[in-house]
């Protein structure tokens, strides 16, 4: 019964939708993760930048940006970041590569997991999604709150990097058996049939691969590969979005077509033998068996 009790976290959440204006959206980043993360932001062209670009943010922490209710754009987070003798910041995976924690304009170096939105677009519908298109570094959700229309879940829950095929694999500088993220296939390789170019730059030339479908099978909910629409865009009216990387149960229940629920915005205190996914997670994590090389 306890699951079911209204948290503080969840109160000010609930007050905190309901009194955010109709001229702005708020997006409450939350890290789940076992290790700090630094999310960062880029909007899209003829779209004003946010106040901030990119941010720290400790395990089981939230931030909570307030957007134009027609803002476009894509937040994704880096890992693995350090600080090196000369003062300048960098990441291992999804690095924007402005030295600084602040992104100012630029987007993650590939591969990173997306979380990319169209405020108030047409026929005043949000649109949203997570993409693996650039590859995959986190796992990642997109949870509506207050909106009206489907309004569900998108992301990927799935831990990619512990059974990404060998010729996708981004490992560790100090531990080459450890995965830290999964390339795309187009990175990986550069053909114009995985990446969606040229004689494939259509939807109609421009197929699922085995190495989109490895993508698609662990995480329906997310973009696989350009031209992945059909179910992996999702549209909702007016609400404002939890996006939570390292989620635990309660997005996941929501993609799955079960009701609404508040998201749990503290910490689990766990550990696994995995560095970034948390232990009251480990039971939903889909393991991918492949035989790509």
């Amino acid at each position: 019964m306890h699951q079911f009790g209204i948290s503080q976290t969840t109160l000010f959440l609930t007050l905190y939708f309901l009194l955010s204006g109709a001229d702005s959206a708020t997006f409450t980043v939350v890290n789940k993760c076992t290790t700090t993360i630094w999310p960062g932001i880029l909007s899209n062209a003829g779209t004003s930048q946010l106040a901030t670009t990119g941010f720290v943010l400790q395990t089981g922490n939230s931030t909570v940006i307030t957007v134009p209710s027609s803002w476009s754009g894509r937040i994704w987070a880096r890992t693995l970041c350090t600080v090196d003798s000369t003062n300048k910041f960098s990441c291992v995976t999804a690095d924007c590569g402005t030295g600084t924690v602040e992104c100012s304009g630029n987007g993650a170096n590939p591969p990173a997991t997306l979380a990319e939105f169209t405020l108030d677009g047409d026929g005043g519908l949000d649109f949203y999604d997570v993409s693996l298109v650039d590859g995959y570094n986190l796992p990642l959700t997109i949870l509506p709150m207050g909106g009206t229309g489907n309004c569900t879940a998108a992301g990927c829950v799935a831990d990619l990097n512990g059974s990404c095929p060998s010729s996708l694999r981004v490992v560790s500088a100090s531990d080459d058996s450890e995965s830290v993220a999964c390339k795309s296939a187009c990175e990986a390789f550069g053909d114009p049939q995985y990446c969606c170019s040229g004689d494939y730059s259509t939807p109609e030339t421009c197929k699922p691969t085995s190495y989109s479908e490895y993508f698609k099978h662990a995480c329906p909910a997310a973009y696989s590969y350009a031209y992945d629409d059909a179910s992996s865009i999702f549209t909702c009216a007016g609400a404002n979005y939890v996006i939570t990387f390292c989620p635990t149960a309660a997005a996941t229940e929501k993609s799955l077509g079960q009701a609404a629920v508040s998201p749990d915005l503290t910490a689990s205190g766990s550990t696994t033998s995995s560095k970034l996914i948390p232990a009251a997670f480990a039971s939903l994590i889909i393991t991918v068996p492949f035989f790509l090389p």
